[in-house]
């Protein structure tokens, strides 16, 4: 069967309305892309590594693509995951094995953004299916081994305005000074101190440790701790950071004072703290987040309510970040009031919360953002940056919070062909939604064109700060 993404995808389905959506998505299209928190590793575009083989590219990094596999039966090491070593003729099989089974993503955004991935920038005209498997791999082997394919020619071909790794707080950022030195593109590191602010952690004592080398202030105190984490951020924005990444259990800002904190954070050096006050020191470890955040200006994203690794056996036998992620409920009102109560209407503050929770949207999100000007409400993100979800997603929080209060969408993506489609599907979604507002006459077609630039480039920018 031919492959051939139809023009009108993801419009709606309204002769007026899809008129009027052509109209709208045409002016946002070809914008570049800001992508302000995603996961490619930042050597590749330092050393402009050339991608190894289809599969390498494709699917060992792409979690939505390995999950679907996993749940039917498929072995993530016959997918490259975990593998040091993969040959040739094993990265031809995974992808037969992912072609064969195409029809487990009938519905699934996975299908869109591969597809468009094969059309759009491989030139494949052919359906993926087990008959198709070896031409396809083939066809996009063959587009790998041009210099045109490497990660800086992509970067530039995806029009790729500024983009975002994510980092360790006690990563050197070497990778980013030879990018910086070398690549006129926009590439900066984010600072991501999930593991030193979960005092539970077996390897919390020797994380403390780390901490104090890279930054050269003593962690052996609570103030230390928190004099160490204002100096790797600050080396961060130094090096180009303009935000920093948070994901944990909770969004809880809850400080404790001073002795409580100091008490229990001993205790966590002596690997003897109780997980209700390991929980406890984290809450305030992030109440001090916000307050950094608030003083150095960095954007701050929170990803929180995640069931990280809830499979033990592939966490034990793959290691973290393979697909065994699973969304849990959470609640912001409560969880933030502490740190917006004190740092809510600072100048400097800007505080992205992302969420899986729908439910949350209307009920939390958009209140929060519609009076807190530190507040942008974070786009669906994760298991929710499909269609469906992105449209349920404006009508929850546009009545409340406007336009102008979200993030701009977010790629999260370590699949690195995947960023135009993912941006696509964002763009095409929006267009429609702002449409729909304009066929019921709620909007009128100039206000709507403002509308949609504001939604591709305005609030992105907005949000992080990208003005200058």
């Amino acid at each position: 069967m031919e492959l051939q993404p139809h023009p009108d995808r993801l419009f709606p389905a309204d002769p007026t309305t899809r008129s009027i959506a052509r109209d709208l998505y045409a002016l946002v299209k070809d914008a570049p892309i800001i992508s302000p928190h995603g996961h490619v590793p930042p050597e590749w575009i330092a050393d402009d590594v050339p991608f190894k083989d289809p599969t390498s590219l494709l699917i060992t990094p792409d979690h939505y693509v390995n999950r679907m596999l996993h749940a039917h039966g498929v072995e993530l090491s016959e997918l490259g995951v975990g593998q040091k070593e993969f040959s040739e003729e094993q990265s031809r099989n995974a992808f037969r094995i992912l072609c064969a089974n195409w029809w487990l993503y009938r519905g699934t955004p996975v299908k869109y953004w591969m597809e468009n991935e094969l059309f759009d920038y491989f030139e494949v005209r052919v359906r993926p299916s087990a008959e198709t498997a070896d031409q396809i791999y083939d066809q996009i082997a063959e587009r790998l081994a041009d210099p045109a394919y490497r990660p800086r020619a992509l970067y530039k071909r995806f029009n790729i305005q500024f983009l975002a790794t994510t980092d360790d707080p006690c990563d050197s950022l070497e990778h980013h000074a030879k990018i910086r030195q070398t690549f006129d593109g926009t590439v900066v590191p984010t600072f991501r101190p999930d593991k030193y602010l979960e005092p539970a952690r077996a390897d919390w004592p020797e994380l403390m440790a780390a901490l104090s080398e890279a930054s050269g202030v003593d962690t052996t105190s609570w103030a230390g701790f928190n004099a160490a984490m204002e100096n790797r951020r600050a080396y961060f924005k130094a090096a180009g950071a303009i935000s920093t990444d948070h994901s944990h259990r909770d969004p809880g800002t809850a400080r404790l004072s001073d002795a409580e904190a100091e008490r229990i954070y001993q205790q966590a050096l002596a690997r003897k703290v109780s997980p209700a006050d390991a929980d406890a020191l984290r809450r305030s470890m992030m109440y001090e987040q916000v307050r950094m955040a608030s003083e150095d200006g960095l954007v701050m994203t929170m990803h929180p309510s995640v069931y990280r690794n809830h499979h033990t056996p592939t966490f034990n036998k793959y290691g973290a970040d393979v697909g065994c992620d699973i969304p849990l409920k959470t609640e912001f009102a409560a969880a933030l009031q502490p740190a917006l109560a004190d740092c809510g209407d600072s100048e400097n503050l800007h505080l992205i919360p992302f969420t899986m929770d729908e439910t949350v949207y209307s009920r939390e999100l958009a209140p929060m953002a519609g009076f807190y000007r530190s507040v942008f409400i974070g786009v669906p993100w994760w298991f929710i940056d499909a269609p469906e979800a992105m449209a349920r997603f404006r009508g929850a929080v546009t009545e409340t919070a406007g336009f102008t209060r979200t993030s701009g969408f977010i790629d999260d993506t370590r699949a690195f062909c995947s960023i135009p489609a993912r941006h696509d599907v964002s763009r095409r979604i929006d267009a429609g939604y702002v449409a729909k507002l304009v066929a019921e006459h709620r909007l009128e077609m100039d206000e709507a064109e403002e509308a949609i630039r504001e939604l591709v480039v305005g609030n992105p920018v907005r949000a992080f700060k990208l003005e200058g």
